[in-house]
This record gives structure tokens, sequence and C-alpha cells, in this order.
């Protein structure tokens, strides 16, 4: 069970025998920019725990505007280095230390629709200023698999080969980020890859976490997206990590989610069944989803930690004891892009 910060704080940051190896091999020092949101820094302290059970001295150095001190002091609890830092301020962005292996997570979705200049700045202009700034670097770039667009279910998982439809402005931000990553691979040979992760869940977020606190309140459970993938959070940051070494120029491009297609209404009944609550629906299931074939991703990285049956079980777990909610959801059901 996990049912406390510290409990799953520890599991998502805790490194694999193959993190641990990563780190042995490494070399240089890494940077991960855009640390001080929902991924970074459990993805910052899975580094600082895999290079201190590697034993080498490799340098973790998160940075972002840190507004929270208290969430400066616990990265730094932790050893790791702190940056403040505006990466849409280019003065900023052209002081950051140079260093040889970047994890870029810097973005926004959430409020994209009330703001979507700023959307766009976050996700093309800060790209921009970074990849300049480290065109002598290995990049791994966080981005969505919102850029391939809703499937039809019969067609199965988007493949990295696919064309990509992004729909609203969201998605068609996040594809500008990729696409200025490509163009600076292309121009300077920087070693690239593109991350497409869709739908991370950590207890405090994610699609699993969004059904069964709907399920749990009493609430009806939308069926418009009646399908979806899911990922550990610790198992994206371990792949993330560990994607360092895939980087190519061209831009090479990585499916990251879990294996199985999951059905809304199974979940939903089955945390039913767990809190013994009655549940309801809304909407028509609808015949598209925004779904990811990873199967490249598990035959590169290995397969996942934390299978399926285990994550819901974490999820149920840890809402049952009242543990914390981001209060960022998801927005799986949305078809239309705006979030």
């Amino acid at each position: 069970m996990i049912t406390s910060i510290a409990e799953l704080t520890e599991r998502l940051t805790r490194p694999s025998e193959a993190d641990i190896a990563f780190m042995r091999g490494l070399k240089g020092d890494i940077v991960i920019l855009g640390a001080g949101g929902k991924i970074g820094p459990s993805l910052a302290k899975l580094a600082q725990r895999a290079v201190d059970q590697a034993g080498t001295a490799t340098r973790i150095t998160a940075v972002s505007r840190f507004t929270s001190a208290d969430a400066r002091r616990d990265l730094e609890a932790d050893g790791i280095a702190v940056i403040s830092c505006d990466l849409l301020n280019a003065d900023d962005v052209a002081r950051l230390p140079a260093c040889e292996n970047v994890l870029y997570l810097a973005g926004r979705k959430f409020g994209s629709s009330g703001r979507p200049d700023l959307t766009w700045a976050m996700n093309a202009v800060a790209p921009a200023l970074a990849a300049r700034q480290y065109r002598q670097s290995r990049i791994v770039v966080f981005s969505t698999g919102n850029v391939y667009g809703m499937r039809e279910l019969r067609s199965g998982g988007s493949q990295e080969t696919d064309a990509t439809v992004p729909i609203g402005e969201y998605a068609q931000s996040c594809l500008a980020r990729e696409r200025i990553f490509e163009y600076y691979s292309n121009e300077h040979q920087i070693p690239c890859l593109i991350f497409r992760l869709n739908y991370a869940v950590d207890l405090r977020y994610g699609v699993l976490v969004d059904i069964a606190r709907r399920v749990y309140a009493g609430e009806a459970v939308d069926l418009t997206v009646p399908v979806f993938n899911v990922i550990w959070q610790g198992d994206s940051n371990s792949y993330a990590l560990r994607s360092l070494d895939l980087c190519q120029s061209p831009a090479r491009i990585l499916n990251v989610t879990g294996p199985e297609t999951i059905c809304v209404q199974e979940v939903a009944e089955s945390f039913a069944k767990r809190f013994d609550r009655a549940y309801k629906f809304q909407g028509h299931e609808g015949n598209v989803a925004l779904l990811s074939d990873t199967s490249l991703c598990h035959s590169l990285l290995g397969e996942l930690s934390v299978p399926l049956a285990t994550l819901m079980q974490w999820v149920g777990d840890w809402i049952l004891a009242g543990g914390e909610n981001l209060k960022k959801p998801t927005h799986f059901e949305v078809v239309d892009g705006s979030y």
C-alpha cells in the first residue's frame, strides 16, 4: 500500500537496476529544464538516487522558476542543485550552465484555452531558447501523444511513423515544440529524442485517479472517450532518464505509455466495487480515443515495473486513505482539443 506522501515519493523515485547501470556509464552531468512541474521533482530525485547508488559524481541540476521556496529546499535536501530561471527570458536562459545531458520538461497545458498566447510561448518560444543554449548537448524532449490526434478505436494505437493531426491549440503548440527541436537537431546535429508521453499516473493525478475520484464522490463518469492508456509515473521517469542513450540526429520519436487499451467503463465498475459505491455514466460512448502503440519503447527500454492491476490497487488505497489530489484533471474525455 501507498498511503502517504513520503511513501509515494519513495516509490516514485526508487531507481531500477537499469537506472543505476545507466548512471554508471553516463558521461557528463544532467540538467532538467522545467523541473518545478508535476513530473520534474520526482524525475530529479530518481536521477539523484540512481547517481548515489551508482557511486558516481554526476551532478543533477533542476531548473525552473521555483516560485515555491519549499519546492526548492525539498530538492536541495536530496543533493540536487537548483537554479531559478524563467525559461521565456532569453537572458536567464543564456546564463544557464553548459551540460552534456538535458531533460526538457517545460510546457503548458492546463488553462491553455484561456491564455493561448502563453501556451504558444511556453510550448514554442521557450524550446527555441533552450535548443539554442544547449546545441552542444543531447536532449530528451517531453511531448505528448495528443499530437497524433484522436483515432478510431478499430485502428489501434498510433505508431511513431504515423502522421500528426493535432486537434486544438494545445496539441498544435506541442507539435510546434517538437518541430523547433527537430529544426535545431537538423541544423546543429543535436542528438534529440521526442518523448511522446500520454497519461502518466502518480496517485495525485492521472486518468485512473480522475475516474476513481468521480466514482468515490458519486459523480458521473464520462464515456465520450471510452478507452485510454496509462503508465506509472515512476516507470515514465525511468524511461525518460535512459532515453538519453537513444538520442540521435535527426531527432528520434518514442511513444511512452502502458501497453494495455483500458476501458473506462470497466475501470469505473472496478473502483465502484472497491469503494462499495454506486456508479453512473454520462455521455454517449464514443468511437475515438487518444491511443499510442508503445511496442518500440518496451523493446528498447524494457517492460513496466508497475502493472495496471497494481496501479489500480494503489489508486484505490490512496483515495480511501484521503490522499492528496493535485486537482489537475487530465481532461481525457475531451475530443475537441480545448483544455
